[in-house]
């Protein structure tokens, strides 16, 4: 069986969520030091502190989960990334619908780590709009359906791989 295809991710956001995650694994001794100590204090029924404990160590091993699933299955990696072409890894500008002032730049890459950037949208290639883009060149025009049912255009007016100094700032020639 194929090896799935990993998700993009920014470096930024990579080193976020291994800051997060040491976080949340350092944090593990407090909460059960926390729990043991809710214990003690005797009928475990009735006892709203020890359930509370519970809980947020509950939600903190979810978010451990969560944070290890994403970067085991997810690359900061561009290798095939390249200047002209939407893909994984790209910062796309675009206008919708023969409109050039509709304009928007995005991030083709998964939605659960996107960039810090809050200027650029971040959106997967399995979505209709990351879908639809995808090998897309330069000038090209692509046809996709919106989540509402509607057809839309999309003109790619450039691509380039992702940088964070420059990832939200459209080329001068667009």
């Amino acid at each position: 069986m194929a090896e799935p295809q990993k998700q993009y991710i920014t470096p930024e956001m990579k080193t976020k969520l291994e800051t997060e995650l040491q976080e949340l694994i350092d944090h593990r001794p407090v909460i059960a030091a926390e729990i043991n100590e809710r214990r003690e204090e005797g009928d475990l029924k009735e006892n709203a502190g020890y359930d509370a404990a519970r809980e947020q160590q509950d939600q903190e091993e979810a978010r451990i989960k969560q944070i290890s699933e994403i970067l085991q299955n997810s690359t900061t990696e561009r290798s095939g990334v390249v200047e002209g072409v939407a893909q994984i890894g790209s910062v796309v500008h675009v206008y919708y619908n023969g409109d050039e002032s509709q304009k928007e730049t995005f991030l083709i890459g998964t939605r659960a780590a996107s960039s810090d950037n809050k200027d650029l949208e971040t959106y997967s290639e399995q979505s209709p709009l990351g879908a639809a883009v995808l090998g897309a060149k330069e000038g090209e025009t692509r046809s996709y359906s919106a989540p509402n049912g509607n057809t839309l255009t999309v003109t790619i007016v450039s691509a380039a791989p992702y940088d964070s100094a420059k990832a939200a700032t459209p080329r001068s020639d667009s």
